[in-house]
């Protein structure tokens, strides 16, 4: 397993931007699919966007398609959401996800990533 750690999150008006990082230890990241998941309160955690350990090809949730874009990299073990045109509605913690060699990527994949980072805070208000 990898340790994660998320930074980046914050306040910002609806129609901002801000770029979320999760750093990676060890010396294999680019054998890691990478995801990002968020959790609102009351609310179960729910994938967001991935990135695969193989080809770098990326998946995003319909919600924040357009909007959000996750990319990668290796060199600086680190995986990046940027996040524009954010909405009160994307308001919630964000989790940055590791599992090695993991081929399928995209929702209904939380239970698939071994190592979670303790996440970010992100508040769009409106």
């Amino acid at each position: 397993q990898v340790q994660l750690v998320e930074s980046g999150g914050g306040l910002v008006q609806a129609g901002g931007s801000l770029r979320l990082s999760c750093a990676a230890s060890g010396r294999t990241f680019s054998s890691y699919t990478m995801g990002w998941f968020r959790q609102a309160p009351g609310k179960e955690r729910e994938f967001v966007a991935g990135i695969r350990w193989s080809d770098d090809n990326t998946y995003y949730a319909d919600f924040v398609k357009g909007r959000f874009s996750i990319s990668r990299d290796n060199a600086k073990n680190t995986v990046y959401l940027q996040m524009n045109s954010l909405k009160p509605e994307d308001t919630a913690g964000y989790y940055c996800a590791a599992e090695p060699f993991l081929d399928v990527v995209g929702p209904a994949t939380r239970f698939r990533y071994g190592s979670w980072g303790q996440g970010t805070q992100v508040t769009v208000s409106s």
